[in-house]
C-alpha cells in the first residue's frame, strides 16, 4: 500500500488527523468495506442461528410455517435475513473488484486528483444484492405457500431440489454466465473506461458491477432453496466457490462446478424416484 505524503493534517487534532490519514488511503477503506459489511452479514446470520432454528424463525415472523403471511413486515424480515446472507456470501467475492477500484483511486490520490471513497462503490454493489434479497424473500413466501419448502425452510421435494441443482449447473455453461463472469474477473478495463469522480458516478459504477455479479451468481444463490435457506455450511461453501470463481481466469473451474451441480441434481432426482419406487413396491 502506498503512503500518502502529499496531505498535511497537522492543523487537525491527533484523533481527527488519524481518521484523515485513513480516509486518504483508498485501499485501507476498501479493505474496511469488505470486512465491515461482510462481517455485519455474518454477525446477523449468527444471531439468527443462536436465537432460534429455521422453522422457529418462520413461525415467529411470518405465522404458521406452511402458510407465511404476505404482510409487509413478514416479507421485510425475511428480506433482512436474505440481505444478511448476501452480504456474508457476496462481499468477499467482490473484494477483488473493490480493491481494483481502490488501487486506481490510490494512484489518483497521490497525484492530488479528486477521488471518491470506495464506500460509494460498495454501496452501489450492495444495493443490487439487497434488491435481490427482497425478490428472494418473495420467492420464499411463494414457495412455502406452494409447499415446495417445509417447516425448516428446506426443499420438501427431491424433484424440486434436483431441478434447482441441474438448472444452476446448466447455467454455468451459458453465454450470459461467462459474459458477466468475465467482467467480474477483470474489472480494471471497466473502471478505466467508465471512471467517475463524483459520488453518484461511483455509486452507479458499483450498481453496474453488482448487476454483472448478479448475472454471474444468481443461479448458484438459488441453490439455497434446495439445501436449506439457513444452512451455514452451504452459505460458506457457496460463498467460497463464487469467490474462487472470480479469481481463477478461464472456464475450467466454472465448468467443473457446473458438472458437479448437475451430477448432484441428477443424483437427487434418481434417489427420489428410487425411494418412490421402493415405497410402492413395499
Amino acid at each position: 500500500m502506498s503512503e500518502v505524503t502529499s496531505h498535511d493534517f497537522s492543523h487537525l487534532s491527533r484523533a481527527a488527523a488519524g481518521l484523515a490519514h485513513i480516509f486518504a488511503r483508498p485501499k485501507t477503506l476498501a479493505a474496511l468495506c469488505v470486512i465491515v459489511l461482510a462481517g455485519l452479514g455474518w454477525f446477523y446470520t449468527a444471531i439468527l442461528f443462536a436465537g432460534m432454528d429455521g422453522s422457529s424463525i418462520v413461525q415467529a415472523l411470518c405465522g404458521p410455517p406452511l402458510n407465511p403471511s404476505w404482510s409487509a413486515i413478514g416479507i421485510a424480515i425475511i428480506a433482512l435475513m436474505w440481505g444478511a446472507m448476501t452480504l456474508a456470501m457476496m462481499l468477499p467475492s467482490a473484494a477483488p473488484m473493490i480493491m481494483t477500484y481502490a488501487g486506481i483511486a490510490d494512484t489518483a490520490a497521490r497525484k492530488n486528483e479528486n477521488i471518491v471513497s470506495p464506500f460509494a462503490l460498495a454501496a452501489g454493489y450492495t444495493t443490487v444484492w439487497l434488491i435481490f434479497a427482497v425478490l428472494a424473500a418473495l420467492i420464499q413466501v411463494l414457495l412455502t405457500h406452494a409447499a415446495f419448502l417445509d417447516n425448516s425452510m428446506k426443499s420438501a421435494s427431491g424433484l424440486f431440489s434436483g431441478a434447482i441443482f441441474v438448472g444452476a449447473g446448466l447455467y454455468q455453461f451459458s453465454a450470459l454466465k461467462h459474459s458477466c463472469l468475465a467482467r467480474c474477473q477483470q474489472p480494471l478495463p471497466f473502471f478505466f473506461t467508465n471512471w467517475a469522480t463524483t459520488t453518484s458516478g461511483v455509486f452507479q459504477l458499483g450498481v453496474r458491477q453488482g448487476v454483472y455479479c448478479l448475472g454471474c451468481c444468481w443461479a448458484m444463490m438459488l441453490v439455497m432453496f434446495a439445501v436449506g435457506v439457513m444452512s451455514a455450511s452451504w452459505m460458506a461453501g457457496l460463498g467460497m466457490v463464487m469467490t474462487v470463481e472470480k479469481l481463477v481466469v478461464g472456464r475450467r473451474f466454472t465448468h467443473a462446478i457446473g458438472f458437479a451441480l448437475i451430477a448432484v441434481g441428477v443424483g437427487i432426482v434418481l434417489a427420489t424416484f428410487a425411494g418412490q419406487w421402493s415405497a410402492k413396491a413395499g
